[in-house]
């Protein structure tokens, strides 16, 4: 018995040391936010699995909140002042307007909270890094294709996405700069908005088409572009209740299932693709990579490719349209 009385305040010491070492452990452990465009979309799903990825991978806490629609910013700006209340280590965002989040991006900084831009820039200099695609290469890239698919000649249309919206305004302008490298393409229609959903974006699309429908109802448009998934979806939709869908060249942006579909069915005739897996991945892991003291690149750039019907075929091409993100959002 005097043994163990004696031993007490060793065992203790060493209890209060143990319990001591796990609190700062827990301490030192990371919670990063990450804050999408909004969650509806696949394409912010494939982001989300890759951001899991790298926080598995890295052992930080990981939490995924974004508005439910891609045009709400006071909803975006409001997560991200609500992740500031809640003290987290840094932010990976995809801001939903290059400048109106700007002041809220400028305080994380101000305030010792990190940011990490993904997908779409931001008129400001006070974040980490921006790991994004090259969202005009992309958009020339799609130009190009389309242009050869229609011989370089005849009337094309291009369906905008959103005011404010960096990342597409960019592939807009890549696809309209591609434009002017064939005398032979007239551009139609540049100046139409889809909006942030697919309904909005085929009410959008069957307002442009209208007037360019003849005496017959034949579609006078020999291609028409589209910079992200959902005014791809919805220009499709268009197009197949018009019949015109597979007659008129197709070229979209981003993937899903139904627009997979479509380009094995020859109603799309390519699709320009991002990697938003890798996106995800590289956004949270810069972002802890730089809160652990390792510097990190001020652009990083997560390629484009153009995926055609024949380039299905591809097993590294299905893996980057249709990822597996059910082992990472279970």
């Amino acid at each position: 018995m005097f043994k163990m009385r004696a031993a007490l305040p060793l065992i203790f010491c060493l209890f209060l040391s143990f319990f001591n070492e796990a609190r700062a452990e827990t301490a030192k452990r990371l919670t990063i936010a990450v804050i999408p465009k909004g969650t509806t979309h696949e394409f912010w799903k494939s982001v989300h699995a890759g951001a899991v990825q790298a926080a598995r991978e890295l052992e930080v806490d990981l939490i995924w909140k974004g508005p439910l629609k891609e045009d709400d910013r006071s909803a975006q700006i409001n997560l991200v002042e609500d992740m500031l209340t809640r003290q987290v280590s840094g932010i990976v965002l995809a801001p939903l307007d290059d400048t109106a989040l700007r002041g809220p991006v400028e305080n994380a900084a101000r305030s010792g909270s990190p940011v990490v831009i993904i997908d779409s820039d931001l008129k400001s200099d006070k974040y980490v890094s921006f790991v994004a695609t090259d969202n005009y290469k992309g958009g020339f890239m799609g130009g190009e294709h389309l242009a050869k698919l229609i011989g370089g000649k005849g009337k094309v249309a291009v369906l905008r996405y959103a005011e404010g919206s960096a990342s597409t305004a960019a592939r807009e302008k890549g696809f309209i700069e591609a434009m002017k490298k064939f005398p032979g393409i007239e551009l139609v229609s540049q100046n139409q908005y889809g909006g942030a959903t697919t309904e909005t974006a085929y009410q959008a699309s069957e307002n442009m088409l209208a007037p360019l429908r003849g005496a017959g109802g034949a579609l006078g448009l020999q291609g028409v572009f589209c910079p992200n998934e959902s005014t791809t979806f919805g220009m499709l939709r268009a197009l197949q209740d018009g019949g015109a869908a597979g007659k008129v060249k197709f070229v979209g942006f981003d993937s899903s299932q139904k627009l997979v579909d479509a380009l094995k069915g020859g109603q799309i005739h390519a699709l320009v693709v991002q990697n938003p897996m890798k996106m995800g991945y590289l956004g949270v892991k810069t972002l802890v990579l730089h809160l652990r003291g390792k510097a990190q690149a001020r652009r990083v750039d997560t390629g484009v490719t153009v995926v055609t019907a024949a380039s299905l075929k591809d097993s590294k091409i299905r893996e980057l349209l249709l990822p597996d993100l059910g082992k990472w959002l279970n």
